[in-house]
């Protein structure tokens, strides 16, 4: 009798009841930013000869984006530096694993290429086991630190993404000259075909060896009620320059930053809002006209009159784009094998007879080459080249470790299997450029042994690898309907 009523109670018990559907993943953005800048003495890197930092302009930072979709954390972080070596990298993407839980492989960490900061990249980029200095350690806490807070400031957020063209400020900056006006390059050779940097208004100009990529991607996300919490840019720019000596500066990527953030006029946010500017496809790219003479202007003149141009663009692009928080994540990470060059038995001879002579004047590029070359057939082993791709709703994002030129971003645009797409450089390390194969046919600068570390045929297959890691990252498709790839 007893057993009975309980039985009849439970049965009363389910009839009424209702099941509750748990909450569906809430898609949440946070941003922070960290400074990076070095103290005075460092070395400056950006050119040939030494200059010592002798004066902090603005700072440089670390600026970090971190995403939730409920299951899976993506990290972004654009870093004021000429370039950043794995070793700093991987330090980095551990202890942010370590500490907030995130998977080093999805962690993106790039540098902005600015040619006015002190070295992050330590004796020898190169090495497979190799060792901190100071201001790679500093790096490294900054980084995780940045990355921290940013995951303090996860919010419920929207995110859209869309592109803006800004041709004026790109142009490229290999050039075919007139026959007979090519100089001798520094391995005493007239086989070039091509001139980096030829100089502005210059004669002997017949047509650059390259397009240029006027786009620039955006992403950007804001709360439910509209206030902005970061926007990642990225342009395919090598950087602006007109700092004087000595100087520290995050070049027109800082300058971006705080145009958005006047343009955006929200003091108010509590967090702030984060803009970002980072460096797309710009080995072969410049912002000098050559086709005219180019006057002085005074120092960082140029760098904001840029800057300022684009953010008022990228500003006026965002107040059109969709929103949407239906967003899921997802990312791959590979170390590719990717084979470095190897000097010639001609290029070997060649050193030793110019590194024999010691150097001719005090920037002497055939000695500086030389050196070079030494420094790549004394090396026993090389490390392989990282590679990422992340995404982001229907958008993905691919990385390379180079200065990669221009017609390789295009190439990923075009033809990743994932659309919306658009390549990063400099992320995860510092390799060198990155031309496609018919570039290296061209010679130059870009392509010069020592300039150049990555074999020939380097950027198709890191293209594939990429192509490949797509498959990891697929969005899941919707019931009856196939997967958004291209």
């Amino acid at each position: 009798m007893i057993r009975l009523l309980f039985t009849c109670v439970a049965s009363l018990l389910l009839a009424g009841s209702t099941v509750v559907a748990a909450d569906p993943p809430v898609f949440r953005a946070g941003a922070a930013t960290n400074h990076i800048t070095p103290p005075l003495g460092g070395s400056i890197v950006g050119g040939f000869g030494p200059m010592v930092a002798s004066h902090i302009h603005d700072d440089l930072f670390a600026r970090c984006i971190v995403l939730d979709d409920g299951k899976t954390q993506l990290a972004l972080v654009v870093c004021d530096l000429l370039g950043i070596a794995t070793q700093v990298t991987d330090e980095a993407r551990k202890q942010i694993q370590e500490k907030t839980g995130i998977p080093a492989a999805n962690i993106l960490i790039c540098a902005t290429h600015t040619h006015s900061g002190v070295t992050a990249l330590g004796q020898n980029r190169f090495a497979t086991k190799p060792t901190l200095d100071e201001y790679q350690k500093f790096v490294v806490t900054r980084i995780v630190d940045g990355v921290r807070s940013a995951k303090n400031n996860l919010r419920p957020a929207e995110f859209a993404f869309g592109t803006v063209d800004i041709p004026e400020h790109v142009f490229n900056r290999r050039w075919h000259l007139k026959e007979g006006t090519m100089p001798a390059n520094p391995f005493g050779s007239t086989k070039d075909i091509v001139k980096m940097n030829p100089g502005a208004g210059n004669p002997n100009l017949v047509k650059p060896a390259g397009p240029t990529d006027p786009a620039v991607s955006i992403l950007s996300f804001r709360d439910p009620e509209g206030a902005p919490i970061a926007v990642l840019a990225s342009y395919s720019l090598h950087y602006v320059g007109g700092v004087p000596s000595g100087h520290i500066s995050s070049d027109y990527f800082g300058v971006f930053s705080k145009r958005m953030l006047e343009l955006a006029n929200r003091n108010d946010l509590d967090p702030p809002f984060v803009p970002i500017m980072a460096n797309g496809t710009s080995g072969d790219i410049n912002n000098i006209n050559f086709r005219e003479p180019r006057g002085r202007k005074a120092p960082y003149e140029q760098m904001k009159n840029v800057a300022y141009d684009v953010a008022e663009k990228v500003d006026q692009a965002i107040k059109g784009l969709k929103y949407r928080s239906d967003i899921t994540l997802a990312a791959a990470y590979k170390d590719a094998d990717i084979k470095f060059r190897q000097p010639s038995e001609e290029q070997l001879a060649w050193m030793e007879k110019t590194l024999a002579a010691g150097p001719q004047k005090p920037v002497d590029l055939s000695f500086i080459y030389a050196e070079r070359a030494r420094s790549i057939a004394n090396q026993e082993s090389f490390p392989p080249i990282p590679l990422q791709v992340l995404r982001i709703g229907d958008l993905c994002i691919g990385t390379m470790p180079c200065e990669v030129f221009v017609e390789i971003g295009q190439d990923f645009k075009k033809n990743c299997p994932i659309q919306p797409a658009f390549l990063m450089s400099l992320s995860h390390g510092y390799y060198g450029y990155l031309p496609p194969p018919h570039q290296h046919k061209l010679g130059g600068y870009e392509t010069w042994l020592g300039t150049n570390r990555l074999e020939v045929e380097a950027s198709d297959k890191m293209l594939a690898e990429l192509y490949e890691m797509t498959r990891q990252v697929q969005p899941a498709a919707a019931p009856n309907e196939p997967a958004k790839t291209k």
